[in-house]
């Protein structure tokens, strides 16, 4: 099944392929091989008018979610997301519910384009989320609002966004502040640890080891709801190979696996940003 969900997005020519119905027809198809585990629901409806689809693995009480493609460009995290979604399918985490959404941002997907496009124009997704520093309006995406809406309703605990480009994993905060610390830096450090056991990625805080992003699903996770969130930066580009892809999956869905496994049962206590925000901080946009 690797072999079959690689392909999906790779030719001879090296180009991608796979649009969202190859993914939904692939994750039917893991659904089906695994009929006792696993079952397809939607989590809502994108600006496109498309289904968001997320594959539910288990029936433990404590609930976890695994989002890939804020930005639609990078197909490399859809691949991980599947190859997650296929191994837990198999062996499901005892104890767990494990929602896998392997495409957010549908209409960038099959464009290729980090950005979605919605009735509000062209905007990138994981700005799109409230926060203690954003100034413009949050949720203009119709995709972020429903998984803000599933993460609530779903009372998830420990969430991981999948991305490309960088090879580190990181956790809050990662907003226009200088201080980044939180209450539960000590967990999310081993979090993080025990995340890169197999991949050797680097670790840190999000806006230290990367850059400053305000609006980012991250830190609203957790500022929001105390969901131990920790963001998975992985690979070196954007426009992996089959075989970097393969490297991908296995390198990180077993990282992926013990952080769920590890991570605290219960949502984090003392979640609240203290701290004050530097509106004079450059932010970057274009790397994750």
């Amino acid at each position: 099944m690797l072999e079959l969900i690689l392909s999906l997005f790779i030719t001879p020519s090296n180009a991608p392929v796979s649009n969202y119905s190859t993914v939904v027809t692939t994750l039917q198809r893991i659904q089906a091989e695994n009929p006792t585990t696993s079952q397809m629901i939607d989590i809502g409806v994108s600006d496109s008018g498309q289904n968001i689809v997320a594959l539910k693995i288990g029936d433990g009480e404590t609930a976890d979610l695994i989002v890939a493609t804020h930005h639609g460009n990078e197909y490399g995290s859809t691949a991980v997301a599947m190859g997650a979604a296929e191994a837990f399918a198999k062996n499901p985490i005892k104890g767990h519910t494990v929602y896998v959404v392997p495409v957010l941002n549908i209409s960038g997907f099959d464009a290729r384009s980090r950005y979605e496009r919605t009735s509000n124009g062209s905007l990138d997704q994981n700005r799109d989320y409230p926060g203690p520093c954003i100034t413009g309006k949050p949720f203009k995406s119709k995709a972020t609002k429903a998984l803000a809406d599933f993460i609530a309703k779903a009372n998830i605990v420990s969430s991981a966004t999948l991305h490309t480009h960088w090879p580190a994993v990181l956790y809050p905060w990662g907003f226009s502040t200088n201080d980044v610390s939180t209450k539960d830096d000590a967990t999310f450090i081993q979090l993080s640890k025990d995340a890169v056991v197999e991949s050797g990625y680097d670790v840190g805080n999000s806006k230290e080891l990367l850059y400053a992003a305000d609006g980012a699903f991250e830190d609203y996770a957790y500022w929001q709801h105390g969901i131990w969130s920790l963001l998975f930066e992985m690979g070196t580009t954007h426009t992996p190979s089959e075989s970097q892809m393969k490297q991908m999956v296995e390198v990180n869905v077993p990282g992926l696996r013990r952080f769920l496994e590890n991570a605290p049962k219960q949502r984090a206590a003392d979640h609240a940003f203290t701290g004050k925000c530097d509106r004079n901080m450059i932010q970057r946009t274009h790397l994750e």
